[in-house]
Formats: C-alpha cells, structure tokens, sequence
C-alpha cells in the first residue's frame, strides 16, 4: 500500500517532514538538529544538556506525565470504536488517545490485543503515528514511546501475518545464542516498523520452580548461566535493531508458586542463593547495554526485610540494581493493576512509593486520575521533590533519543510491507524452531512415522486458546501440517480437561486410525487427559504425545512410547513438531529444565540436556 494511503487516524500513514518540525518546533527542533540521533543509521549517544533544557521547560503536569505508561483502547488514536469510546471513559475518562495525551501528557502508551491496538500491520502503524501526531501537537509537545509484550512463545500482543518466534523456553531447549540474537533483531525489525519503540522482553527469569504458575515456559531454563547467555543474546538482537528491550521482572520471578497478577508472591532465597540462581541474567542484561529493566512485584525478604513487594522497595531497585549492579538504564514497573503490588499499599500511594524505590516509568495504572494525581500531589506535598522528577524524565527522554523518536517518530505502510512477516522472517522463525522441538520418549523407534506404515492419523487432545495471534487450535493446526506432509490426519478436540463421553468419542475415532496424535496440556496426577491417553494406549494404537506447554507432562504419562516437547501451542512451534514427527526434520532440542518422576519429586527422570534425536 503506498505511502500516501489514508489510514484509521484520518491522516496519511506517514505525515510528511514539514508537519514533523512544525509539530516540535521550540521543544524538540534542538535535539533534531543537533545530529546526535540516527534513526535510518543507528543511535549515537544522546546530548543531555540539551535534554535537561527540554525538562526545564517542561511543566509539572507535563512532568508527571512523562512517568506514565498507560493502556488505552482502540484501533485509532483520534476515532476507535464506539465500544472501545466507552471502554475508555469508563476506564480512564477520556473517549481516544490523543483525549488522554492532551489530559495527562504519559510519556508512553502499551498496545494490547484485548484493547484493540493491534488488528492488522497497517493499523497498527496508523495507531501509532496517530498518537505521535496528536503528541506532537500539543505545547511543548513530546514523542511517545510505544511499547509492547512481544516476548513470543505464548505472549505476544501483535499476531499473524507478523513474525512469530517460539517462546524463551523453546530458544533454551535450542540453546543457540545466534537464534536469540537473530530472535530479537528481526523481532525488533517488524516491531519498530509497526511504530513500537520498546518490547518488554526477554524474560530473565529463572525457572526453577516447575509449579511456578505465571513464569513457567516463558523462562528460557533453570539454568542461571544459560539463561544468562540466552538473555544477554537477544538483547544484543533487539539493540541491532535500535528496539529499546527489557529484561523482566527484577529481582527474579523464577521461583514463586503463586501468581502476581492475583496476590502478592514471596520467594525465600537467601542473598547467596539470589546472587546464584536469579541476579546472572540481569547482570548478563546488564552488561549487553539493556535499555530498561522491570521490577517484580514480589516479595524477597532476604533482599528487603521490609516486605515490600520489589516494585516498591527502595532497598532492592536503588540499593541493589542501581547500586550493587551499577544499573542506570530506566527501570519500569510490571503493571500497576496486578494484585501483587496493591495488597498492602493502596493505589494512590504504590505509583508514589515505586518513585521513591527508583523506578522511571509507572506502567498500566489501574486508574490513570488516581496515580497521576497522587504523583502530582506528593510533589506539591514535598514528600517527592521536582529534581527526583527530572531524574526520571531524563532516563525516559535518553531512550527516546536514543531510539530516534525526536528525530522522526512515524512509520510507513511501505516499511511494513517491506518488513513484517516477509517470507525470509517467517523461513527464519521455522529455521529456528525446527532446532527447540525435544523427543523425551521414542520407544522401539516408533518416530518418525511413516506415511505409507501410518498414513490415517487422528489428532486430538488440548485446544488451549491459541496464544500470540495465531491461528489455533493446536490440534487443527498439527493435523493440517501434517496432512500438508503427506498423511491424512483428522483433528479431533478433547480440551484439558475432557469428560468420559468425549474419552470414549476419542477412542472410537481412533478405530479408523492407524496412529494417534495426542496433544497434551498441563497434565497432573488427577487429570482425566491421563485417562484419555491411558485408554487410547489401550487400543494397541501407536500413540505419539507432545506437550504443547510444560515438559513435565511426560512424568505423568509413563505408557507413552513417543513423547515431545514443543514448549508453546503456537502454528511455528507446532509445524515444526509436525516435521519431526515426518521424520522431515531430525529433533535436537535439549531441555533446558529438569523433569522430576511425578511418583518421587526428588528424583530426576530427564535432566538438563536430555534430548533424543533420530
């Protein structure tokens, strides 16, 4: 689509260089001018006189604002939906973005699916030159940084047609620095044409714990070295491609066994066993020059004997991060809306209490007005000074430069078309996952099968909703791969959780098939999926499983005579298990966690490392 194409703002796609100036002349036109960021060629370090003279001239408000990072819904800046209209006044008081820029000034907005930001490539960019315009016009008027949840895997925010990854566990299970490097740059390429500016990735967290119910497979192992190795690689990729990356969620949420979005967890590692098991990747991230760093809202007692939850904890973000680590990047908070960090601190205060700890960026308060006021208050009040303000500002402002936002802060339809999802991005995404698929199990080598021993397959088990904008469900998607390989292969949904009737339907459509796919999800010792698998065993069938979320649920199965592990349901994780169970493709993935026997926990049954191939 050219250039010039009108889109969902009311505007072209790319306002022309003269609106551009016009729109920043007396704020910005110095920082623009005076040559110190690229963004055709690369960042250079930011002037920080000449960002201390914006600050300076900037009001209080304008300054509170540009803490903020808040979600707003629709698919345009100036006319979304009237639900979405809605959506936003009943959530924030204003009816579009450019209302809640022209409101309250936020230095940054995230794009959700669920709030309608990322339909489609072109509207995505539309959205965010709609708000850099409607920034940009106003006093003084700043660029905004846009930023998003592309870890992959089963979090990602901007779906098909873009080019999905497999999720950090998967990359651990490869092990390839290069595959996380190249990851991050061609991830950060398709992000920065549709107009996102920083993606709160990669995870450096640390899974220990296999019961960990929020972290889990978006970890990239256990392994803290490993880990380590891994984040600082993609790190690296997203720098490559002058994307702003953020290593979450500080001090580590690698060994919680409850869930922040919904309480407040705690993690009781000794200071040794922190440095140890949790610190090596965020020193590693650290190290490779990561542009923003997320706090955890979790409890460490050992880190801050206070138990305030990390968000919130002066001890930990300044005393450790900024001090011990030598950390002087912005720190953003994981969202304010998560139960984590308002169980003991009401949310007028935590956006307050999380300035005086050492962040920058306040994300995703529950209510704008509350937050915002309560910043502003506290200011007018003397319990935070202006100077502790303009600290903030300018770590915010040094990225933005960074990144290039002052020197052109739109996008084009025709960068899209010549960067998302194009077909050497997508070849590259197979490439790499074909290297994460593990075999755990392959009895009497019964994989791969063949097409002319096994050429009917029925495919069931788990359709978890699909994650990341794909196109779902996981055992449609394996069927339709490999009935594109050669088999005839029918999809059959069980869920997680399937009742006797819909055992029994399994087993039956089993008849006519010569071998079994089973997807399977979360298993546990009480799962009826276990009775599922069991009874399509029993069938003399030969019976393939693949985990399409967590390893462990091999440990559970143990009849199974072929099991892999694909660490997502997402199309790119699933087509490359398809392949390998083809035999197109050898598996050479390695598990980058242990598997402990579900009969005796402190046993290992498959350790890190372990991976069969044919």
């Amino acid at each position: 689509m050219p250039d010039s194409s009108n889109g969902s703002t009311g505007s072209t796609a790319r306002p022309s260089r003269r609106t551009v100036l016009a729109a920043t002349a007396g704020v910005t036109t110095a920082l623009a001018a005076g040559g110190t960021v690229h963004a055709a060629t690369g960042p250079s370090a930011p002037d920080d006189r000449k960002l201390r003279a914006l600050i300076s001239r900037m009001t209080l408000e304008e300054k509170v604002g540009q803490l903020f990072v808040m979600r707003v819904y629709g698919h345009s800046a100036t006319d979304p939906d009237q639900a979405d209209i809605d959506a936003n006044l009943k959530e924030i008081g204003v009816r579009t973005a450019a209302e809640m820029l022209a409101r309250y000034r936020v230095g940054g907005i995230i794009y959700f699916a669920w709030a309608h930001n990322t339909r489609d490539p072109h509207q995505i960019a539309d959205l965010s030159n709609g708000i850099q315009k409607a920034s940009l016009g106003l006093p003084r008027g700043l660029p905004v940084l846009v930023s998003t949840d592309q870890e992959h895997g089963i979090v990602a925010r901007v779906g098909e047609p873009a080019t999905l990854f497999p999720g950090a566990m998967a990359v651990g299970a490869g092990g390839s620095r290069a595959d996380a490097r190249t990851l991050g740059r061609i991830a950060g390429l398709e992000l920065r044409a549709l107009g996102i500016r920083q993606n709160y990735s990669p995870v450096a967290d640390v899974n220990v714990n296999p019961a960990n119910p929020v972290i889990g497979v978006r970890s990239f192992g256990s392994d803290p070295q490993s880990v380590a190795d891994l984040v600082a690689a993609e790190v690296k990729g997203y720098e490559s491609s002058h994307i702003a990356s953020t290593a979450k969620h500080f001090p580590g949420h690698g060994d919680t066994v409850d869930d922040s979005h919904a309480k407040l967890p705690y993690i009781h590692h000794t200071r040794d066993q922190w440095e140890q098991l949790d610190a090596p990747p965020f020193e590693a991230a650290i190290a490779a020059g990561i542009d923003s760093i997320m706090t955890a809202h979790i409890v460490v007692p050992a880190l801050d004997p206070s138990e305030d939850p990390a968000t919130l904890s002066r001890p930990i973000l300044t005393g450790i991060l900024r001090e011990e680590l030598g950390y002087d990047g912005v720190v953003v908070t994981d969202s304010l809306g998560m139960e984590g960090v308002r169980t003991k601190y009401g949310d007028d205060r935590v956006p307050v209490l999380a300035l005086k700890a050492g962040v920058d960026q306040l994300l995703n308060p529950p209510s704008l007005d509350v937050a915002w006021n309560a910043v502003l208050n506290a200011v007018r009040d003397g319990e935070l000074t202006e100077d502790r303000l303009d600290e903030s500002i300018l770590r915010v402002l040094r990225m933005k430069a960074k990144l290039g936002l002052f020197k052109d802060p739109y996008v084009t339809h025709a960068g899209v078309d010549r960067t998302v999802g194009t077909r050497s991005h997508l070849a590259t995404a197979d490439r790499i996952t074909e290297r994460t698929t593990t075999l755990l199990v392959n009895e009497g080598g019964l994989l791969p099968l063949s097409r002319r021993r096994t050429p009917k397959l029925l495919v069931v088990g788990a359709d978890p909703a699909s994650p990341s904008g794909t196109t779902g469900p996981p055992t449609g998607v394996l069927a339709g791969a490999l009935t594109e390989l050669g088999f005839t292969a029918t999809a059959l949904s069980t869920g997680t959780a399937p009742s006797a009737a819909t055992v029994a339907k399994a087993v039956a459509a089993a008849g006519d098939a010569d071998a079994v796919v089973v997807a399977t999800y979360n298993v546990t010792a009480s799962s009826s999926q276990k009775t599922l698998v069991e009874q399509l065993l029993a069938t003399g069938k030969p019976v393939v499983a693949v985990a399409v979320r967590n390893p462990y649920d091999v440990a559970h199965l143990p009849g199974v005579k072929a099991y892999l592990a694909t660490y997502s349901w997402t199309d790119v994780e699933l087509r490359a298990a398809a392949r390998v169970i083809a035999g197109k493709v050898d598996p050479r993935g390695k598990l980058p966690v242990p598997v402990q026997r579900a009969d005796d926990p402190a046993t290992v049954l498959h350790p890190v490392g372990y991976g069969l191939t044919y």
